[in-house]
């Protein structure tokens, strides 16, 4: 059996030690967005670092068959709303929770009854050990997604700063007053 000498135990101790003091980890913009992801119901493939990198994001899973489907309207008008002072919106539509209809279907429904002009892409699993890596990153950051329409504020270094789940509305005074404060660098 080993047993440590005192040299040994103390770098080990002040290896933690200055772990502890440098606090959590810094989020790797690359781990969220360095992923080429195709744009839904397109053969358009983007980088997702090259298109979103660099701004604040809100990040959302979605799906067009789902009793939050509503909320594209208000992901929309927030879009509207902050494009102009640098947020960027993008939607990942997604069928883990078995919400998802087929990827014509769910761009008719993003693009056609709701006016979608953010960015959409392909359908992606967004929770499990199947997870795409950004929402693996989203998840290690804060917390998978519990259900569809899980929104995600996220600052231009790729740091995790405000989790919204399904519930959360996007014209809810808690959701705007996250994006006011990251969009004010507060």
């Amino acid at each position: 059996m080993w047993t440590p000498t005192l040299p040994a135990m103390t770098f080990y101790c002040l290896t933690l030690a200055a772990a502890l003091m440098a606090g959590p980890a810094q989020a790797d913009p690359d781990a969220l967005l360095d992923h080429d992801l195709r744009r839904l119901h397109s053969s358009e493939v983007v980088n997702l670092k090259e298109q979103l990198g660099g701004s604040p994001l809100l990040l959302v899973n979605t799906a067009s068959r789902c009793g939050f489907t509503g909320q594209f309207e208000g992901l929309e008008a927030l879009h509207q709303r902050y494009a102009e002072r640098g947020l960027k919106l993008a939607g990942f539509s997604s069928n883990d929770f078995n919400q998802e209809i087929d990827e014509e279907g769910a761009a008719e429904v993003c693009f056609i009854n709701f006016g979608v002009t953010f960015d959409m892409f392909a359908p992606i699993p967004v929770r499990g050990p199947e997870a795409h890596p950004l929402f693996a990153e989203l998840a290690r950051q804060s917390e998978a997604p519990g259900w569809n329409f899980t929104k995600y504020l996220v600052d231009e270094s790729g740091q995790v700063v405000a989790h919204f789940p399904s519930r959360v509305r996007p014209e809810s005074p808690a959701m705007r007053e996250a994006i006011e404060t990251l969009l004010a660098g507060e």
